[in-house]
């Protein structure tokens, strides 16, 4: 609409993202844009500006959006506010923001077709009043021209409901993924607890035995718990609930050793080559979300590929960027349109029919390359193929230096009190005995609760928490035994390590994922000792 560039949105919304998105669209739309993070904010900038529209969210992160409606629509009654929510979303939420004095009432996500429709219904209600007001002409006239807005007003109420209909079934999509995600989250936890039983005891069979046939099938054992532990690996990447841990990564072993699971994963009508820089440096990032990153890509290839073709996967520093490192998948498939390119990285867009396809894959590359303080760029083109490069920040370190600590050289103990904090009997009988080998004192507490009540008679210089327990957590039994013995060390190790819960707990410790090496553990433990400087108890 050619008025659209005279008329100014006020968009509020106190997560970046979602604001980006929405000044994004409407900016594309026609409209001026003004935003706001707050509700103070936002009182402020309609003072200032006295804006026709308002987008106005619910969560904010100091006044609630209704309560800024009521305060907005009580001085200027003529603005128009159109509140939007990913949230509060139920009849009753909906019910609230009207009474409130919103104007309508938007669920987010919402596509930009649907967000510009519900923005322009405003306008013409508000350009509907204006009119009213001044109207001089006949009756009749007036019938004609409302007939022709009821007209136009049903054409875009057919058009909005479609829209609405396709945001509702993307949000039917996004819970469905997010309960899966807490379900494979919980399995994943649980696992973890296991493999770190199974493979610390197998690591130290393996070093206290000296018959090369225990030491043989030892190893077997271990290269089994390790794939046992991609795997719950995968499934944290995949319920979100693993922070990623950015290490350096010999980026050509790891796609070297995928060339099994591709070749399983995409079919004998797909072939895999692979070109690889041999002086590619490491890079930094998280070896299993690169790994997920790399299948995700794969598995997009091949169903872009249904008659089969060729999948490249190649390495390279270009001498623009010697300081990234570019993983780049390209395969010989459909490619993409123009209009599809731009928008394959939004959350839940597929070209693939209902049922084949979320939506993530690219989403979720995205997030690990922008997570490991890299990015990720797309090229593709009708008939000719596409490629995804992704760039990561090359490391400093060899790469050699990833390995684990030589199991036949654990550091000793000096007589230190440790106390082991897990709810997991099988973990607490593995740690214990070897740590007390190792020349510590060991005790141990089944939870939270149990480890503060005897902490004032075991007086340790360090303490081992699992980060997930019931009852307490071990974010808070660390902050309770901080509040007793202030700078007392604390190691968290957890098989489900919650983002939110971790970033919260920040300062208070380290932390080891699950499963890990005795060999790990005993490192971890004497440095974190030999750098600390406890108060005496």
């Amino acid at each position: 609409m050619n008025t659209a560039t005279q008329i100014t949105i006020l968009n509020v919304d106190d997560l970046e993202a979602a604001r980006y998105v929405k000044t994004r669209d409407l900016q594309q739309a026609g409209f001026a844009v003004l935003e706001a993070s707050t509700g103070t904010d936002a009182l402020r900038m309609v003072e200032q500006h006295e804006p026709p529209i308002i987008l106005l969210d619910v969560h904010l992160p100091d006044i609630i959006g209704y309560e800024v409606c009521k305060q907005i629509k009580r001085k200027w009654p003529s603005i128009m506010i159109l509140m939007t929510s990913a949230t509060f979303t139920e009849t009753d939420d909906r019910i609230y923001a009207l009474e409130s004095g919103a104007d309508s009432f938007l669920a987010q996500p919402a596509e930009p077709l649907e967000l510009t429709a519900a923005i322009n219904a405003l306008l013409r209600i508000r350009r509907s009043e204006e009119e009213l007001r001044g109207l001089n002409d006949t009756l009749e006239q007036r019938v004609q021209e409302r007939t022709v807005e009821l007209a136009e007003a049903n054409e875009k109420l057919k058009s909005e409901i479609a829209q609405r209909e396709k945001a509702e079934a993307a949000l039917v999509q996004g819970e469905k993924m997010q309960a899966m995600g807490q379900l494979t989250g919980g399995l994943a936890h649980d696992f973890n607890n296991l493999l770190t039983a199974i493979l610390g005891s197998l690591d130290l069979i393996r070093r206290y035995s000296t018959d090369a046939q225990i030491q043989r099938l030892a190893d077997s054992g271990l290269s089994a718990t390790r794939r046992g532990a991609k795997l719950t690996a995968q499934l944290l990447a995949f319920s979100r609930a693993q922070q990623l841990t950015t290490v350096p990564i010999n980026v050509n072993g790891l796609i070297a050793g995928m060339r099994d699971l591709l070749n399983r994963t995409l079919g004998a009508s797909i072939t895999v080559n692979t070109e690889l820089d041999p002086e590619l440096p490491p890079a930094m990032g998280d070896a299993n979300q690169l790994e997920l990153a790399v299948l995700n890509l794969s598995i997009n290839a091949r169903d872009a590929m249904p008659d089969g073709g060729i999948l490249t996967i190649a390495t390279a520093i270009a001498a623009d960027e010697p300081n990234v490192v570019r993983i780049a998948v390209s395969d010989t498939g459909c490619g993409m349109s123009p209009e599809v390119l731009e928008r394959a990285f939004d959350p839940f867009f597929t070209t693939k029919p209902a049922g084949k396809g979320t939506g993530l894959g690219l989403s979720q590359v995205y997030g690990i390359a922008k997570q490991s303080q890299g990015d990720v760029t797309l090229e593709s083109e009708i008939g000719k193929g596409t490629t995804v490069t992704m760039r990561l920040p090359r490391a400093e370190v060899n790469a050699a230096s990833i390995s684990a600590p030589d199991a036949s050289t654990l550091p000793t103990g000096r007589a230190e009190k440790l106390l082991i904090v897990d709810d997991d009997a099988d973990v607490r009988q593995l740690l214990t005995p070897f740590l007390s080998d190792l020349g510590y004192e060991v005790s141990e507490a089944t939870g939270g609760e149990g480890a503060l009540s005897i902490l004032a008679d075991v007086k340790p210089d360090m303490m081992i928490v699992d980060f997930a327990m019931g009852g307490l957590t071990g974010a808070e039994t660390a902050l309770a035994a901080r509040q007793r013995y202030p700078g007392i060390p604390v190691l968290f190790i957890s098989g489900f390590a919650d983002t939110e819960a971790l970033r919260s707990a920040v300062g208070i410790g380290p932390l080891i994922h699950k499963p890990f090496r005795p060999a790990e553990l005993a490192v971890a433990v004497r440095s974190i000792l030999d750098a600390s400087s406890v108060p005496e108890r």
